[in-house]
C-alpha cells in the first residue's frame, strides 16, 4: 500500500468516526431546547436513556488515533495538515469540555441516578457542555472534509 493510499485510508477512518461521533454530540444540542425546560423528575427519567453511553469511548480513540494518523501522514501536504491539526484542536477542545463539565456532572449524580441539591447547576453544565462539546465536534468534522477536499491526489 503506497504512502498516498494510507492517508485516504486514515482520513476516511477520521472521517467516519468523527460522523459517528458527531451524530450523538448533534442530537445533545438538538435536543436542549426541550430537555432545559423539564422538571426535575422528568428530566431524571429522560436522562436514564444515556445509561451506557461510556461503551461508544472507543469511537473517540478510532477518532483520535486517526486524525493523529492524518496528520503523520500528511507531512508532503501541508493544507490537509492545517486541517488535520484544526480537527485535532476541535476533538481536545470537545473533550476538555466534556472532562472539565460534563463528566463531573455525571459524578455527582452518580450518572443522572442520584438527585443532589445542586442538580440543577449540574443540568446546566451538562446540557450546554455537550451542546459546546458539539459544535467542537462540528469544527472537526468540517476541517476533515476540508482536508479530504483539498488533498492532492
Amino acid at each position: 500500500m503506497s504512502h498516498a493510499s494510507f492517508l485516504k485510508f486514515a482520513l476516511a477512518i477520521a472521517l467516519l468516526s468523527t460522523a459517528i461521533a458527531l451524530g450523538g454530540a448533534l442530537a445533545h444540542l438538538f435536543e436542549l431546547s426541550n430537555k432545559i425546560q423539564l422538571s426535575r423528575d422528568d428530566y431524571f427519567v429522560v436522562q436514564s436513556i444515556y445509561s451506557g453511553w461510556d461503551r461508544l469511548a472507543f469511537v473517540l480513540a478510532v477518532q483520535l488515533i486517526a486524525i493523529v494518523a492524518v496528520i503523520v501522514l500528511s507531512q508532503n501536504d501541508r493544507d490537509v495538515r492545517i486541517f488535520g491539526w484544526i480537527a485535532l484542536v476541535c476533538l481536545a477542545a470537545a473533550q476538555a469540555l466534556f472532562w472539565t463539565f460534563t463528566y463531573p456532572a455525571n459524578v455527582a449524580t452518580d450518572n443522572w441516578t442520584t438527585i443532589p441539591v445542586n442538580w440543577q447547576t449540574l443540568r446546566q453544565r451538562w446540557e450546554y457542555s455537550h451542546a459546546a462539546g458539539a459544535i467542537c465536534q462540528l469544527g472537526s468534522m468540517i476541517s476533515l472534509v476540508l482536508a479530504a477536499l483539498v488533498r492532492r491526489a
